[in-house]
């Protein structure tokens, strides 16, 4: 106080809800072996009473109002209940509104009634002249209206029976429920958008024009590429015409060596015929041998040549067609992406979202539309990490929207958690069942063990995980007395009770947390 004056008048000006608060946030952001002391999602799904803080909030505002002097009904009280309660005395007025709350209590809970007699007898009592009735009425009526809270309506409550049974444990998660098909077109260019045929939620067949592209810079590009293409194919011609030439030229020449030679051979066979008559000479034979050698070996040179030049032109055909192949694919793929650029349902479905911003510049890649099969339906789950090892391909699960139960499997898992969250998907056995909306958020439950013969109670909104509890549990046929109850697992539909139940036991399940300081309540 000394020390921070201006921190502690802050402080000290704060309501009894801000020490609370700020610890919560505190937990929310706090985190333990990478994990939030609480998780915000979960606490507020599971561990709010937002019943009794609707309650509570209403009966703030219809006291509020009640007191309102603006609002006339103190003043309006006040002249109505003067000329009775001038001469009633305490006991009067007191008996008045215990009348008053005995008959409503027929129609309606006794938080209700408490509420709502307490709030009007205490705006009545304050309201009306100082001096025409006694503070003591008002304390008398308090106290009397409040021990009504040490009863209850049977009707208010809903009983569950405990018993032996099975329990296919599970784990809760939340669920979305978005179409099991869903496709993304995107823009496969730099362009802008043109014309826009369609709108979001219109039905498209295959085929269907809906929106258009600015596609010129693109068209004329392909038309270029076409030519050259052409082009392309007539040098593939030519470069083959060149080659037959070239080796039928060599070829020719090789016909011809191989003539030279044998007319050589010839030659040198008279050559020696003629020696050996005596009338030819040895060096005539040695010359005839030496140009028999020599064409001998410019013919298998030849050879060799043409064999080599048909193995190096071949070799160049063939780069030049991979070449001409190449091309012809990078031309194609211009075409199908042109194609694709004329934006066209794929297939028959609904148009669930399109870019109908007309002039609007769209980047490669960028998403333009994008068409669902709304006629069958998929969920994708979210659970606590947490329970990830609990979760796993192939299991078997609840989605329940409302009170229908749709079951399905579960089709894949996401194996990294995101924000302390894993996701995963279930196919529903009755994927277009008529429950079914794109959007609409659902329970879902995931089968992971099955118990037999284990003593099991009704699941409802008092159950928020595996622990100790403090339930209210019919002990005679008038009254209902607070137990310790040990509870386990759970499914969507009974809680496993390890200790503080027997077969037989009725056990208050609805919502008693305006009771939470009672431990014993007479049934109505």
């Amino acid at each position: 106080k000394g020390a921070l004056p201006s921190v502690y008048a802050m402080v000290n000006g704060w309501s009894t809800a801000m020490p609370p608060l700020l610890g919560c946030v505190i937990l929310f952001v706090v985190q333990v072996d990478g994990e939030r002391i609480l998780n915000f999602k979960e606490v507020t799904s599971k561990g709010i009473l937002w019943g009794s803080i609707l309650m509570t909030a209403a009966a703030t505002q219809l006291g509020s109002c009640l007191t309102n002097e603006e609002v006339g009904i103190s003043a309006w009280l006040t002249g109505t209940l003067e000329p009775l309660t001038g001469s009633l005395p305490v006991i009067g007025m007191i008996l008045f509104f215990m009348t008053w709350a005995v008959i409503e209590t027929n129609f309606s809970s006794n938080i209700v009634t408490t509420t709502v007699v307490s709030a009007v007898a205490l705006s009545v009592l304050t309201a009306l002249p100082k001096g025409s009735v006694n503070v003591a009425a008002v304390v008398c009526i308090a106290v009397l209206i409040s021990f009504m809270r040490s009863s209850v309506n049977r009707k208010d409550l809903v009983f569950s029976e405990v018993d032996n049974g099975t329990i296919e444990v599970s784990v809760s998660a939340s669920g979305k429920v978005v179409p099991a098909f869903e496709e993304i077109i995107n823009s496969p260019i730099n362009t802008r958008i043109v014309e826009v045929y369609r709108k979001g939620g219109d039905s498209v067949d295959v085929g269907t024009p809906i929106l258009k592209l600015d596609l010129q810079s693109t068209e004329t590009e392909y038309k270029k590429l076409l030519d050259e293409e052409q082009m392309k194919r007539y040098q593939l011609e030519q470069l083959k015409v060149n080659n037959n030439t070239y080796l039928s030229d060599l070829s020719m020449q090789v016909k011809i060596s191989a003539m030279k030679l044998n007319r050589m051979e010839v030659e040198l066979r008279n050559e020696r015929y003629l020696d050996s008559l005596g009338s030819g000479t040895t060096d005539k034979v040695r010359q005839a041998e030496l140009n028999f050698n020599t064409g001998k070996l410019e013919l298998e040179q030849l050879r060799q040549q043409y064999a080599n030049e048909s193995k190096v032109k071949e070799a160049d055909l063939k780069v030049k067609e991979l070449e001409f192949n190449i091309f012809s694919k990078s031309l194609a793929e211009m075409k199908r992406t042109l194609d694709d650029a004329q934006i066209r349902s794929p297939r028959k479905a609904i148009l669930t979202y399109i870019n109908n911003q007309v002039g609007a510049q769209v980047a490669e890649g960028s998403q333009v539309a994008i068409i669902s099969d709304l006629s069958h339906f998929k969920v994708e789950g979210e659970i606590a990490d947490t329970y990830g090892d609990r979760v796993a391909a192939g299991g078997r699960a609840i989605v329940k929207i409302g009170n229908e139960k749709l079951e399905g499997t579960v089709s894949s898992v996401t194996p990294l958690s995101k924000n302390g969250v894993i996701s995963f998907i279930v196919q529903l056995n009755e994927d277009n069942n008529k429950r079914l909306r794109s959007g609409l958020k659902t329970d879902v439950y995931v089968m992971n063990a099955v118990k037999e013969g284990v003593l099991r109670l009704a699941n409802a909104s008092y159950y928020v995980g595996r622990g100790e509890y403090e339930l209210f549990v019919q002990d005679s046929k008038d009254e209902i007395v607070k137990r310790k109850v040990q509870l386990g697992d759970s499914n969507f539909e009974y809680v496993e009770v390890i200790s503080g139940l027997k077969p037989g036991d009725k056990v208050v399940v609805s919502d008693m947390s305006s009771y939470k300081n009672k431990n014993k309540l007479k049934l109505k």
